[in-house]
Order: structure tokens, then C-alpha cells, then sequence
């Protein structure tokens, strides 16, 4: 038979030229399967097994290389048919060990999977967490991997993990993160296009960076390391990491890989697992970690903060938190609320403290005398501390009976002991604050109950002026802790009498010290009327000073009445004047003139007479001797006459004249 008619060699001989006569042989195709049979999933994939496994084609090239003497054999037709007849048991023979190896290859496949796990808790330990994967070894997982470092953890408990390398024990180092071990360009790709983190052994330290082991080589710059200084940098060499590759370049072979920002996701990831078991009004506790103006920041756990406002530190008031609070300082702390939107957590400490509300209207009755500390002062009053977490509010207007406050800081300062009087309580509702009214001014006795015996109307009283107004001018009557604060209206009309004023300020300026005698008291308004015109001596009062009734005095007719004329007699000074009725016609006829007595004076018209005229002279200048008598000419506007003062009146400042 020629060498066309020979059947071609077989690839998946698996013994050596000695053996191929029996190459037939039933025992060599049960050997052949036994020997690449696929292994069970529990099988350890060690990579040293793994790299034995892969070392069979070796062998099964030499085998190869063998196959002349199969030809030999195949020359002679007797052991040709026996060949032939053999042919099909060896061609299964090859189909069973490629079968065998790709069941081992796909048995083999986790470790370049991206796929997790699911770890079922098999016990804890002091800082581990160890999980059956599924492997002849377990993983290992640490206790931070978990909220609450682990404590709500039991065996039996499943998650999801990846397979990241083996610690010195030889267990498998789990994560929690999806993680991959390419080991072709092709896992890389898929890795690097899907953002899937892979893992890596730390080989060297390189200018800028590390040198990484991911399948291939790979650079890690130094500043995406993950760590803060050289020596940690150095600490790295030698382990094994979770990275992922930012750049890769199959051409020329480029690969970059980012452990920083696994870091991150990790310890983010972690972080949202610890926020999520936290809820409102649990009760954790803390370390002051930084403490600024308006609160404090809390660490609860590594990494995991929340923000106590200064409101919410104590119950009493707070002005600064360095006050009560100092950095590293532990403490008890309940949540207020959890922002799902900016995952801020807000805490309070006060709210571990009795609520002074839940009995303050039992403790402070209407009427009740207290004693607190200033706290606040505002516009319209003043805070007092009662006790801590309760104040009470002296409004302005309950400050003083008497004294027109202006602001609480005329009276009080911030950390004076006040006595007040409890006005109202009223205790919180929903969410209204709860309000204390107190008094200030009900621990002293109304002065306004004594104005009237103290000052009575037209008394005289001396003060400063306290306030200036459009319509008058405040004047405070007396001073003093008994009275001092009333204050009295000069009304503008009451301010001077020989003038008109149109604004106070024109005659008066706050401070000035005036008099002023009491018109009026109004003790249920709590008003005083003043004059001050009343004490300012005038022309007519000094005029009224310096005459008396009888006086002759000259005067102007500045107006006729049906009772007389208004006669000036000086510069604002008029006084009434009575005028005699006129004479009537009868009494203006001419009748016999009678004989005029010795040292009367002669008739007008006759001749004189020398010895009556000399005993005239006489009489007259004796005294004893009337005037003659002639009727007085009538009055006559703008007419000057002489007039005789009949009555001065100084209380209504009126003055009666007569014509002289």
C-alpha cells in the first residue's frame, strides 16, 4: 500500500512512540478522559494548578511529532485493518481531551469574570468577617466593609463579593465591589470600556509613580495612588490593589490605571451604608472635630459628620460654642434630621435635656415675683433667663410707671439681675414658642396714685425738658426714685404770652431746665398740664406792680364801646374806660347864674374883679377851694387824655380808668 492510502496521524495521541502498537488498547482511551477530566466547581483555582492544566499542549505537540511510527504500522494490511478498526476509538479519545480542557478552562474562568460572588457569612472574628464563596477556601472580608462595623452581622447572612487575591493564610481577599483579574488584552478592554475596577500587585517604584501588575504591566501615577506621603507609597510594593484603568492603549501597550478613585467609591459607598441606618431622633455619639461661629461639627463615625447650630447646644443661651464646647470633647447626641437631598445631618444636644416648658405654667404663676439675668436686649424690651431654657420678655413698656424709655438700654445692661412681676405664661402650642411676660415697673409702687397730693394744681414745679414735639414740650416735674420719670405737656399756646410760637424749638432745646406751674391732672390718662407763660412777669403785671387806684395816667383812645373806650396806657397794656352819659338838652339851656360865694371865681364873660380874683388865688392855693366846674370834652378815637386808674386786678390782669 502506498503512503497515499495511509491514514493520517492523530494530534490527541497522548503516549509515546513506545506505546503507540497499543495505542488501540481500551485502557489508553479510559486514560486519556481520566487524565483532563474537568473539574468540579469546588476545585481550588490556584494558579499554580491552573499553569499545569495549560502546560498540556506541550505534551500534546510531542505527541506530534510521533506520528511516523504509526505510518510504519499502518504499511502492513493486517495491522492496518486492526488500525483502522482502532481509528474510531482514538478520534473520541481527541474529542474527550479537548472537551476535558475547555471544561477546565470554563471551570477556571472566575478568576478573569467580572461577575460577584454571593458570600454567605460563615463566622466573625475580631476584625474579619469570613464568607463561603463557594471554594474549597473561604474569603475574608474586614469588619469595616460593613455598617456599624459589622455588629449587625450574623452568620448565614449573604452578600455580594469579589474576588480581589489570597492573604498569607490563603484565604481569599473579598470585596464588596465589583472587581475583575484580566488576563488578556481582551479582559483589560472590556474592563477599561465598562469602568469595572480590576486588581493588581504593586511591583515597583517608579519616577512618578508605580509600577502595577494587571495581566500586563500598567503605571500608577503617584498622585492617584491613594496616598499622602512617600512612605505609604512605599508601603504599597509588594501588595496587591483594586485599581482602575483609566488608559489603555493595545498598539503600543499603554496602560494606566487609578486606585485613588476606587478609594473614593469605596469609602463613599461605605459611607451611604452607614448614613442609611441612621434615621431622626436616634441617639449616637460623637467627637467635636471643628468648631466654628455658628455651631460645631460632630464626627459620628470615620468619614461621617453632622453639623450641631449653636441653638442646639444647650438649652440656655449660647453666645459663642467655644463657651461650652472643645475640639475632641465627647458627646451624646440625638439626630434632628437627615437631608435625603444633600445627606446633611443635623444634631442637638439640648434635646437630651428636660424640656422646662412641660411644667413652666405650673412653676410661674400671674403675679408671682421672679429673678433672672438680662440676656438680650432688643427695640422693645429685654430677655431675662429664668432658668436655663426659659426666658421671660419685659416689653419696653412695662419698664418704668413714670419714664418714657426709650430703649431698654437706658435702663438695663446685658447681665444685670432684674425683680420682674409674671404678667401671662403661655406655654408652646404646635409651633408657637412658648412666651413669659413680665413686668419691671409692677415691683414699684405707682407714683400716679400720689401726683395729686404731691403736686397740686397751681403748684409751681422745675424740671428738664425731655421731649419736643410739634403741639409742646415734655418737662420732667421731678426727679428722684419715687417720682422721677413723670413728665407734664407744656402745650405751645403755654410756652410765652407776648408772642405767638410756631414750634417749640424755637424757644426751647432738650435738657433745658424750665418752670412751670400745674394747670391740670389727669391721673387715669397719666397726663399733667404745664404753663409757662403763667410765671413769665409781663408789661401789664409790672405795670399793675407800679400803680395804684387813683393814679392819673395818660392813655390813647385806640376804641369806643357802647359802655365807654379801650384806652392804651403803654405798650400792650389797655385798660377799660366808663365814660358819663351825655348832657341833655335841658341842662344845656343857660340859666341864672346865682351869686358865687366869697372866693368863688368869677363868671366867664365878666369883668374881673381884683379882691375876688386875689381871695380865689387864695382858696386855691390853700387847697380848701373846688376846682371850677366844666364838663369834659367827649372821647374821640386816637385822642390822648389824661385818666384816672379807678382798679387794678392782678389775677385777671384787667385795669378800669376814668377820664380825669
Amino acid at each position: 500500500m502506498t503512503d497515499e492510502t495511509l491514514p493520517e496521524p492523530q494530534p490527541a495521541h497522548t503516549g509515546t512512540a513506545a506505546d503507540q502498537p497499543t495505542v488501540s488498547s481500551p485502557e489508553f482511551s479510559v486514560s486519556t478522559e481520566s487524565s483532563v477530566a474537568a473539574p468540579t466547581e469546588d476545585q481550588d483555582p490556584d494558579p499554580q494548578s491552573y499553569a499545569e492544566i495549560a502546560a498540556t499542549p506541550a505534551q500534546d505537540q510531542s505527541l506530534g511529532a510521533q506520528s511516523e511510527p504509526v505510518a510504519e504500522v499502518a504499511a502492513t494490511p493486517d495491522e492496518n485493518q486492526d488500525l483502522d478498526g482502532q481509528s474510531e476509538p482514538i478520534e473520541k479519545s481527541a474529542e474527550s481531551f479537548a472537551d476535558a480542557l475547555s471544561a477546565f478552562e470554563r471551570s477556571h474562568t472566575h478568576r478573569a469574570e467580572t461577575r460577584q460572588l454571593q458570600g454567605t457569612v460563615v463566622s466573625l472574628t475580631a476584625d474579619q468577617v469570613v464568607l463561603d464563596v463557594g471554594y474549597k477556601m473561604e474569603g475574608v472580608l474586614p469588619r469595616s466593609a460593613f455598617p456599624d462595623n459589622a455588629e449587625s452581622v450574623h452568620p448565614g447572612d449573604a452578600f455580594p463579593v469579589s474576588i480581589t487575591g489570597r492573604n498569607e493564610e490563603g484565604y481569599y481577599e473579598l470585596s464588596r465591589f465589583r472587581v475583575a483579574q484580566p488576563r488578556d488584552w481582551s479582559a483589560l478592554e472590556r474592563a477599561f470600556t465598562e469602568k469595572i475596577a480590576v486588581a493588581g500587585t504593586v511591583t515597583a517604584v517608579i519616577k512618578g509613580g508605580l509600577s502595577v501588575d494587571v495581566g500586563v504591566r500598567a503605571f500608577m501615577p503617584a498622585s492617584r495612588s491613594g496616598t499622602r506621603d512617600a512612605a505609604e507609597i512605599e508601603a504599597l510594593v509588594g501588595q496587591q490593589i483594586t485599581c482602575r484603568i483609566t488608559k489603555l492603549d493595545v498598539t503600543d501597550e499603554d496602560v494606566v490605571v487609578d486606585r485613588r478613585v476606587v478609594l473614593e467609591e469605596q469609602a463613599r459607598g461605605e459611607l451611604a451604608g452607614r448614613r442609611a441606618t441612621l434615621k431622626p431622633g436616634d441617639t449616637v455619639t460623637g467627637t467635636v472635630r471643628t468648631l466654628m461661629p455658628y455651631g460645631a461639627f460632630v464626627e459620628i463615625e470615620p468619614g461621617l459628620d453632622g453639623l450641631l447650630h449653636i441653638s442646639d447646644i444647650s438649652r440656655s443661651r449660647v453666645a459663642k460654642p467655644d463657651d461650652v464646647l472643645s475640639v475632641g470633647e465627647q458627646l451624646t447626641l440625638r439626630i434632628l434630621k437627615i437631608d435625603p437631598e444633600t445627606n446633611k445631618i443635623s444634631l442637638g444636644l439640648k434635646q437630651l435635656q428636660p424640656e422646662p416648658w412641660e411644667t413652666a405654667s405650673d412653676r410661674y404663676l400671674t403675679g408671682q415675683r421672679v429673678n433672672g439675668a438680662v440676656t438680650r436686649l432688643t427695640d422693645f424690651g429685654v430677655f431675662v433667663e429664668l432658668e436655663p431654657g426659659l426666658e421671660g420678655l419685659i416689653h419696653i413698656s412695662e419698664m418704668s410707671w413714670a419714664k418714657n424709655v426709650r430703649h431698654p438700654s437706658d435702663l438695663l445692661r446685658e447681665g444685670d439681675r432684674v425683680d420682674a412681676v409674671v404678667l401671662s405664661v403661655k406655654p408652646p402650642a404646635g409651633t408657637e414658642q412658648g412666651r413669659i411676660s413680665l413686668g419691671l415697673k409692677q415691683t414699684l409702687a405707682d407714683p400716679w396714685l400720689e401726683v395729686e397730693r404731691k403736686f397740686p394744681i397751681g403748684s409751681q414745679v422745675e424740671g428738664p425738658v425731655t421731649k419736643l414735639m410739634n403741639f409742646g414740650a415734655f418737662v420732667q416735674i421731678a426727679e428722684g426714685p419715687e417720682f422721677g420719670g413723670i413728665d407734664g405737656l407744656v402745650h405751645v399756646s403755654e410756652i410765652a404770652a407776648d408772642r405767638r410760637i410756631n414750634h417749640p424749638r424755637d424757644v426751647l432745646r432738650e435738657g433745658q431746665r424750665v418752670k412751670a406751674v400745674i394747670l391740670a391732672i389727669d391721673p387715669e390718662k397719666r397726663q399733667i398740664k404745664l404753663s409757662m407763660k403763667q410765671l413769665i412777669p409781663t408789661s401789664i403785671d409790672e405795670y399793675i406792680a407800679e400803680h395804684k387806684p387813683g393814679d392819673l395816667v395818660s392813655g390813647r383812645v385806640v376804641e369806643l364801646t357802647s359802655s365807654g373806650a379801650i384806652v392804651e396806657l403803654g405798650e400792650g397794656i389797655r385798660a377799660a374806660c366808663r365814660t358819663a352819659p351825655a348832657p341833655s338838652a335841658s341842662a344845656s339851656s343857660p340859666s341864672p347864674a346865682p351869686t358865687p360865694p366869697s372866693g368863688a371865681p368869677p363868671k366867664p364873660g365878666s369883668a374881673p374883679n381884683l379882691s375876688q380874683l386875689s381871695s380865689m388865688l387864695n382858696a386855691r392855693w390853700k387847697g380848701n377851694a373846688p376846682a371850677p366846674s366844666a364838663q369834659p370834652e367827649p372821647l374821640a378815637e386816637s385822642q390822648i387824655r389824661t385818666f384816672k386808674i379807678l382798679k387794678l386786678d392782678p389775677e385777671s390782669k384787667k385795669i378800669e380808668v376814668e377820664q380825669s
